[in-house]
């Protein structure tokens, strides 16, 4: 029987498991499972990226924290997606900007996308703009919701900006003060290894020795427990996805009360992409980039370009990035999560989602039964690549279908050597076909149709419909939809405030609880 489960590593992936593992296994007593993570006082939080996804609402009501309090806790704004600024061509021949909203268009009601790409609403910038309201609160720095909503409900469908490490002292303190974790600061030295291959215990410089008969690695891109010592091989992406390397810095607003935008902006640079994120306080800046495609010098010039400073002055942390995913998730009685199991450059804000959906999948699975472990590990290890070879794809997708060609490295990204053939494939229908749901089969695809759709057309593109032309005799009832979606849009700008004054007010009165 699986009694004692240890988390070893912190960080916002260590307590985000600690979190869902406890919540799980509330119901039992705790003299059946014990819950401890041990973590090092020395290591800090990597924190690459400091945005969300929609899920991480339904995954802190689930846990049972309060949307007031980690807005308050954790310099909380809210995300209603991402604008992607001069992805599509190179900057200096064409200017070109669009969204991936989180607001899904309603296919079901009428899909507008054949008329997108027929060329029937001319007026409209963008797809996202044709197909849905929430570009145009975007633009706006609108909120998604109004003071008089209650926690986690709001008007359009949002996520969040946060900072990473106070983020993970909130999930520690709910874990610890509210669902009985038990905390240990100490450094682990090694771990001792049964006849069976399998994680007896570990040591640690302050806390001795720490047993437990199942493990989670939550140490970071070191990987101690699963590649330290079980071996278990990784799976370099690095000849699909470029991106290795960032130079992360915090910045203050350039004034006081200055506007605060309702998306993560990502503006391509020659070998990478620069983030922007705004907090309440600060935003959160950071340059990720190919080190095989251009020097680290030359990724602090442009980085400071963006910031419009001298290079002296800006102060920008490196971290280095292992891109892909361990060959297994879960080996023997060990589960890496986080960083240790993988990770993809912060583009869809992927690192938090995958996270969070491992660490519950784990949580939802658990047995007590060693006997069941082998079988267990061996469907959970199914699922954690499959949903790794999907973030890839989606991902990659951003680059291939670019016409950037200023540099190698968007050169080497359309090259079809550096495209997954699961993606190939879609491609290659997609020329003649608008996307379907029937193309993404597996409940388990983080991204699906609409994400695809966002983003294809978003990057302009070419779906070859002619032989649809037929669908204009329809196209009194799609006017008659686009002005509904307008009026709504408009509704909107007139009935929502800007992101700051939200924020503000509920950090002064909070939100309805009920």
């Amino acid at each position: 029987m699986i009694k004692k489960i240890v988390i070893v590593g912190g960080g916002t992936a260590g307590w985000l498991a600690a979190n869902h593992l406890a919540k799980k296994l509330q119901p039992y007593n705790t003299s059946q499972v014990e819950v401890t993570l041990v973590e090092s006082p020395d290591i800090p939080t990597i924190g690459v990226g400091e945005g969300t996804v929609p899920m991480m609402r339904s995954t802190l009501q689930y846990l049972g924290i309060s949307e007031t309090q980690f807005i308050r806790e954790c310099d909380v704004t809210f995300k209603q997606g991402i604008k992607f600024v001069n992805w599509l061509n190179n900057p200096d021949v064409k200017q070109h900007a669009y969204y991936h909203p989180f607001d899904y268009p309603f296919l079901e009601k009428f899909d507008l996308s054949a008329y997108y790409l027929l060329g029937a609403f001319e007026d409209f910038n963008s797809y996202s703009e044709l197909v849905g309201f929430q570009s145009h609160v975007c633009n706006a720095n609108l909120a998604p919701k109004s003071i008089t909503h209650t926690e986690f409900q709001g008007i359009s469908n949002y996520a969040y900006h946060l900072d990473a490490g106070k983020f993970s002292n909130m999930l520690q303190k709910h874990a610890t003060e509210v669902l009985g974790v038990n905390y240990i600061s100490a450094t682990m030295k090694q771990a001792n290894v049964g006849a069976n291959g399998e994680i007896t215990s570990i040591e640690t410089l302050e806390a001795g020795e720490i047993e437990g008969d199942f493990f989670l690695d939550c140490t970071g891109f070191s990987a101690k427990l699963s590649s330290g010592v079980l071996n278990v091989p990784f799976v370099d992406k690095k000849d699909t996805l470029f991106v290795d390397s960032a130079l992360a810095i915090q910045v203050p607003y350039g004034k006081e009360n200055e506007s605060i935008p309702s998306y993560t902006l990502s503006t391509a640079q020659k070998n990478g992409w620069i983030w922007d994120i705004g907090l309440t306080s600060r935003r959160g800046i950071g340059h990720v980039y190919s080190s095989s495609h251009t020097s680290d010098e030359q990724a602090l010039r442009d980085l400071s370009d963006y910031l419009k400073m001298p290079d002296e002055q800006v102060d920008a942390r490196k971290i280095s990035m292992k891109i892909g995913y361990r060959e297994e998730a879960w080996t023997k009685n060990c589960v890496a999560m986080g960083l240790a199991q993988g990770f993809v450059e912060p583009l869809e804000a992927t690192g938090l989602l995958v996270f969070d959906i491992t660490a519950r999948m784990l949580a939802e699975q658990f047995t007590f039964e060693h006997k069941a472990m082998e079988a267990n590990a061996k469907a959970f290890n199914r699922r954690v690549s499959h949903m790794w070879d999907k973030v890839i794809d989606f991902i990659k997708l951003h680059y291939c279908i670019s016409k950037r060609s200023d540099s190698q490295f968007w050169l080497d990204n359309r090259c079809k050597s550096s495209i997954p053939e699961s993606l190939q494939e879609k491609l290659t229908l997609w020329r003649y076909q608008i996307p379907k749901a029937y193309d993404f089969s597996s409940t388990l695809e983080v991204f699906n149709l609409e994400n695809y759709l966002y983003v294809l057309y978003g990057m302009e593109f070419d779906t070859d419909i002619s032989a649809l032309s037929c669908i204009y005799q329809q196209k009194e009832l799609a006017r008659k939809e686009v002005a509904e979606i307008v009026r709504y849009a408009q509704s909107l700008e007139k009935q929502l405030e800007p992101n700051r004054t939200l924020l503000e007010k509920i950090n002064q009165f909070g939100l309805s609880k009920v």
